[in-house]
């Protein structure tokens, strides 16, 4: 755990840590740490994947898609509790959810530790074994459970330190509309979404708008910056390493 520790705070953390998370008897292909929030649309605030194509945001979006409006398997946490729980593919929520997230992906089985908030907000920490990788060994999930509470609070921590986004400046918002002025509300909700690497579908979804709506408003911003590829926004926005 010393790895995941050691990359609190950095731009690079969510790969840092999974690459700190395989040094040991631990493998996990992916993971992903998002937040369920009661009333309002899950955020996913950082993720990564290793030896594989990562695929980790592509599954968040068919999440927002609907699917986490039928996700029941973290119910049983408490407000002001932490839990580790264990899910195979076959063990998904809905069918809908194993096919579109699991079997579509090759994602196997899921090991998570979450802590439930008092307002019933909900922190997920979730590592991935994908179908070349088999289940999750007694060993592996012995081991992910002694290491839990550890990495539940670097996580947090991690979060504090860098408020949402991957490697997206606290003061992205501020930035973009300092460079231009001219931007609608709209369409700085669509460049900070896409500056923390969330796909259009997610955007949409996140937003509550269409698809069609949310290219719209990136067009409209990007030609008000002055800017024709995403790349052009990354390289203004976020910082070099």
């Amino acid at each position: 755990m010393a790895a995941v520790v050691g990359s609190i705070g950095e731009a690079r953390f969510a790969a840092s840590a999974l690459n700190g998370l395989n040094e040991g008897q631990l493998r996990a292909a992916s993971w992903a740490v998002y937040e369920l929030r009661p009333e309002a649309a899950p955020v996913l605030h950082l993720s990564a994947s290793v030896g594989i194509a990562d695929t980790t945001r592509d599954c968040f979006a068919a999440y927002l898609g609907g699917l986490y409006q039928r996700d029941r398997s973290f119910d049983g946490v408490s407000p002001g509790h932490a839990a580790v729980l264990r899910m195979h593919a076959d063990e998904a929520p809905t069918r809908d959810h194993r096919e579109a997230i699991y079997r579509r992906h090759g994602v196997l089985e899921r090991l998570s530790v979450v802590q439930r908030a008092d307002d019933r907000s909900l922190l997920a920490v979730n590592l991935y074994h994908h179908e070349h990788q088999g289940r999750f060994t007694e060993g592996e999930v012995a081991g992910f459970a002694e290491a839990a509470p550890v990495l539940l609070a670097a996580v947090q921590r991690h979060l504090r330190m860098t408020g949402p986004g991957q490697g997206v400046p606290a003061d992205a918002r501020q930035a973009l509309r300092l460079r231009c002025p001219a931007l609608t509300d709209r369409e700085l909700d669509v460049c900070e979404r896409l500056l923390r690497g969330w796909s259009y579908d997610g955007i949409a979804a996140d937003l509550g708008l269409s698809l069609a709506t949310v290219k719209t408003y990136r067009a409209r911003a990007f030609e008000r910056l002055g800017m024709h590829f995403k790349s052009e926004l990354f390289a203004a926005f976020l910082p070099r390493h």
